[in-house]
């Protein structure tokens, strides 16, 4: 439930972005719990500033986004109009709007919101049904880069943990690549390396069709993750095209694989030496 984000931050309608972050900050500050006399100045127990500050933050992440602010403006005005209630009082659905709605903007933000408020399974369904009905479903066209990623991540995650191996990989492939664009997950992509790399080894090998396998390996190629990366990955696309018949190409595999691994043995021999003298 959503009450008036103007009203929780202590704005006018016609606040600027400097003016609603300045009070983001302000009341911030007084809810949060490492500020010194916080209690104090803000009167209310941990739990009920705890609450405040989820509260708090939703209404700030909602007015500071073009997009959100001018949704807000809209429906809420809507809904109070529509129910008799006067705005600033009342709480407005969030969520029950977006499932009102079927365009595929509301849908993904639906996704985001259900991610984030402890209804993965309504969020990996939802992404699913998005995915594969005609219209070309794509996360990132609905979001900011940066909320686009933390959203891939997270239900990729997701997607992994209900066996959903094609579907996790191809989001957080594009995540990854997002990555290397421009830097935004910094301190912990080494893990987010990690979490595709044991896709690529253990799960896909393990859970997919050889044909969405190669699918999936030959993206992988793209993102360069390494000369040892690549040449299981192409190792494995050596052992899928034999299984389908084509022996021409898996041994074109295996060739660049073996390539890759003289390559790799020889770098490590020679970093190897140098650590020696």
């Amino acid at each position: 439930m959503i009450k008036d984000c103007y009203r929780i931050l202590g704005v006018s309608e016609t606040a600027g972005a400097a003016e609603i972050k300045r009070a983001f900050r302000e009341k911030a500050k007084r809810l949060h719990p490492d500020t010194a006399g916080h209690i104090r100045k803000n009167g209310g127990t941990p739990a009920e500033n705890e609450a405040g500050m989820r509260e708090l933050l939703e209404a700030y992440r909602t007015l500071s986004d073009p997009a959100l602010r001018a949704c807000f403006d809209s429906t809420y005005k809507r809904y109070c109009s529509s129910s008799g209630k006067t705005s600033g009082n009342d709480a407005f659905d969030y969520r029950l709007w977006l499932l009102s709605r079927e365009d595929n903007e509301s849908r993904a933000k639906l996704i985001f919101f259900d991610l984030f408020h402890d209804l993965e399974d309504e969020a990996v369904e939802e992404y699913l049904k998005r995915l594969y009905s005609p219209g070309n479903f794509l996360l990132s066209s609905y979001f900011s880069r940066e909320d686009y990623m933390d959203c891939g991540f997270v239900l990729a995650e997701e997607l992994v943990l209900r066996n959903k191996i094609y579907e996790a990989f191809t989001l957080l492939a594009g995540v990854i690549s997002e990555e290397y664009k421009k830097p935004y997950f910094r301190h912990f992509f080494p893990d987010a390396l990690d979490f595709l790399r044991s896709i690529i080894r253990r799960l896909i090998p393990e859970n997919l069709s050889d044909e969405l396998a190669l699918d999936c390996f030959e993206y992988a190629l793209e993102l360069r993750l390494g000369e040892k990366d690549d040449a299981f990955i192409l190792r494995r696309m050596a052992e899928c095209y034999y299984r389908i018949g084509d022996g021409y190409t898996a041994s074109l595999c295996e060739a660049e694989a073996n390539k890759f691994d003289s390559s790799w043995r020889k770098k490590s021999k020679s970093r190897a030496f140098s650590g020696i003298l």
